[in-house]
């Protein structure tokens, strides 16, 4: 995103809540001991403001660059703003994976993290010793080793067509790999990891809880 500051000017300072990319708190960032910036059109009206914050969890206290219309919307963080998931009990191999998958999302590369998402079914797959010589087989396979519902599993070969989109040119089963694409992949992988991994791990804790 390109900001012009031919013409500017020191503004009083903006709320801006919003989730720390560094540790996930939400909350109202701390402005510092500096004025936001406001970038002005040609007539003088304002067009945005620019400025940096501190995260107010104090055990984080990471740093936000930020610009926001003039409206206060957030356009823009540097650090990006990551979807967040659940990572208790899913193996490193599969955390590794996802997490590009988001990154890439973050830095709105939709065909890169297309592909990671498919590379986190790999995983899923590996881990939970799914057999074939590719990618649709093991998905088939899978499901005689999960208990997951069969609408899991359908949805995982949605994302193993979409992850092909992304990595060969001639498939199209989608007519796109965009944002909208992605952000619903990323929430579908999620329920999968739960469903794979930690669903059986709450019903060990709330069977816990049963007086003895």
């Amino acid at each position: 995103m390109k900001i012009s500051l031919k013409r500017f000017s020191h503004q009083n300072n903006i709320n801006v809540a919003f989730q720390c990319p560094h540790c996930s708190h939400k909350g109202t960032f701390k402005t510092l001991n500096i004025q936001d910036i406001g970038s002005s059109l040609p007539n003088g009206q304002l067009e945005y403001f620019i400025g940096l914050r501190r995260c107010p969890n104090e055990e984080c206290d990471g740093y936000l660059f930020f610009i926001a219309d003039k409206q206060a919307k957030i356009l823009l963080t540097s650090p990006n703003q990551l979807i967040t998931f659940e990572r208790s009990n899913i193996p490193e191999k599969v955390i590794e994976a996802f997490e590009e998958a988001i990154k890439c999302h973050s830095n709105s590369c939709f065909i890169a993290s297309a592909i990671m998402i498919r590379k986190t079914l790999e995983e899923i797959s590996i881990d939970r010793g799914a057999k074939g010589d590719n990618l649709k087989k093991k998905i088939n396979d899978l499901g005689s080793k999960i208990l997951v519902p069969k609408e899991l599993l359908e949805g995982m070969d949605e994302l193993r067509l979409l992850g092909n989109d992304a990595a060969h040119i001639e498939s199209q089963t989608f007519n796109e790999i965009g944002k909208s694409e992605i952000e619903i992949s990323i929430e579908f992988t999620k329920e999968i990891l739960k469903a794979v991994y930690q669903y059986e791990n709450l019903l060990q804790k709330l069977r816990s809880l049963k007086a003895r």
